[in-house]
């Protein structure tokens, strides 16, 4: 009789631990069926920061349907610098300068989004054409920002024309070769 108990009790544990998990536990639920554009390494003074990875389910990439970018980290940074480094980027492909609570809203909303991060985790954005975005930590539903011009100018960091690092935005879309050194 104990086994058969003990049998039950972790049978009625296996089931509270799937009960448990989110239901929506990653973009891809989102951006059905998605496929890689591209990838490449950011790096900042020779140290590899991150592998970056854009995601979409159309044809080809463009800003008028959705889209995931994926980071992953292989150095800690902190929320504080992944916002202001955001933000700057930010600033610098404005059109013109942002107004200061443009500014506050945009970097709360980051707080909200972003971790202290350590090598090997996974920051992603869903872009949502008309609707802002929505961000995933690890796999895992974040803060979700119902901004469109916070999700233009967010990911336009990585995707502008005028990008700092252009060699990235070239392997995301697709356009370059390989980054193995070339």
């Amino acid at each position: 009789m104990a086994s058969r108990s003990s049998a039950l009790s972790l049978y009625t544990l296996a089931i509270l631990i799937i009960m448990a998990q989110p239901a929506c536990a990653d973009w891809r639920q989102s951006l059905a069926p998605a496929r890689m554009a591209g990838s490449g390494e950011f790096t900042w003074f020779g140290l590899r920061l991150y592998t970056a990875q854009l995601w979409h389910s159309g044809s080809a990439w463009n800003w008028d349907e959705p889209f995931a970018l994926e980071l992953i980290y292989h150095r800690s940074l902190s929320r504080d610098t992944l916002v202001q480094a955001s933000l700057d980027e930010m600033q610098r492909l404005a059109d013109r300068p942002l107004a200061t609570d443009t500014l506050n809203r945009w970097s709360q909303a980051m707080r909200e989004a972003f971790v202290d991060v350590r090598p090997g985790m996974r920051i992603s954005g869903l872009y949502l054409p008309g609707k802002g975005c929505r961000f995933y930590v690890d796999g895992q539903p974040g803060a979700e920002v119902n901004d469109p011009a916070f999700a233009r100018a967010f990911f336009a960091i990585w995707l502008d024309p005028r990008a700092r690092d252009p060699q990235l935005r070239q392997r995301l879309l697709g356009l370059a070769g390989s980054n193995r050194g070339d």
